[in-house]
């Protein structure tokens, strides 16, 4: 996530290859050199695919190449890791092929350098990449689907750096909620704008006291705002006048041939959803 006074990194620990193959590994890497830099990788995909990327980030294959350490800027750190990934889709695509593997793998990068403004961009699997907007502030990969619906509502650039970190813990509960392959424990890093350091890292597991309290408590407010939304209000159309009336008929289908059946009359009273005036 990228707010104003800062960005949020949060990623989960799980990946597996099978429900007989489910192992912990950590998906994020900082790149920090306090005063000068703060780099932060965020991986999703083929975790063999995502080692070999952030191995060439730290050494890479040549001498003079440039890495996350020396690059003058976070947008040539995004074509770095961009480079990378068409460097391991070079040597591992066709033997991925042979055995049909998918060459999966997607990563964020967002930090910021010294004389620069913070910046955040997603890398895809073809090494090219987009930057976050006010219009859309932040980026998921992995399994993000189930984590999204809170992000747009409550999420803008304006947001306070305290609540956007609030926001991709709810978010993520819902994820461990919905998906088996997103687990415990958690990497949550929030960097404040221009501190070129990290100031606020923790590791957030099962017994952490604060993400119980948001895993109870969201799920408890759910269910409470649930309940007080009316159940829909079913209306006779026939009730409402005339000028009032919308017809509509379900897509009913058709009687196969030989079969003798009555078609609904399309005056026959039918109930409708009351709406509010």
């Amino acid at each position: 996530m990228s707010v104003r006074d800062g960005l949020v990194f949060l990623s989960d620990t799980r990946t597996n290859a099978g429900v007989d193959h489910v192992s912990t590994f950590r998906k994020m890497t900082v790149f920090e050199q306090p005063g000068e830099r703060v780099l932060v990788v965020l991986a999703a995909g083929n975790l063999a695919l995502t080692q070999s990327v952030v191995q060439l980030l730290t050494e890479p294959l040549g001498a003079g190449q440039q890495t996350l350490w020396t690059v003058p800027s976070v947008y040539q750190a995004a074509c770095v890791i961009g480079d990378a990934v068409r460097e391991v889709h070079r040597v591992h695509s066709h033997a991925l092929q042979d055995f049909g593997v998918d060459f999966n793998c997607s990563f964020l990068l967002g930090g910021q350098i010294q004389g620069q403004a913070m910046r955040l961009f997603q890398i895809y699997a073809a090494g090219n990449f987009i930057e976050v907007s006010t219009v859309n502030p932040y980026f998921q990969i992995g399994e993000a689907k189930y984590g999204k619906p809170i992000i747009d509502r409550v999420l803008t650039p304006d947001t306070p750096l305290a609540e956007a970190a609030k926001c991709a813990l709810i978010s993520m509960d819902s994820t461990l909620r919905s998906n088996v392959s997103v687990g415990l424990p958690l990497d949550l890093l929030v960097y404040e704008r221009d501190s070129l350091r990290v100031t606020r890292f923790t590791q957030l597991d099962s017994e952490n006291e604060y993400f119980q309290m948001i895993h109870n408590t969201w799920g408890a407010r759910l269910r409470q705002v649930f309940a007080e939304i009316p159940e829909p209000d079913w209306s006779p159309v026939s009730a409402a006048p005339a000028s009032e009336r919308r017809p509509a008929t379900p897509p009913r289908a058709a009687f196969p041939p030989g079969f003798e059946g009555t078609v609904p009359s399309v005056d026959a009273p039918m109930q409708i959803l009351a709406q509010e005036p």
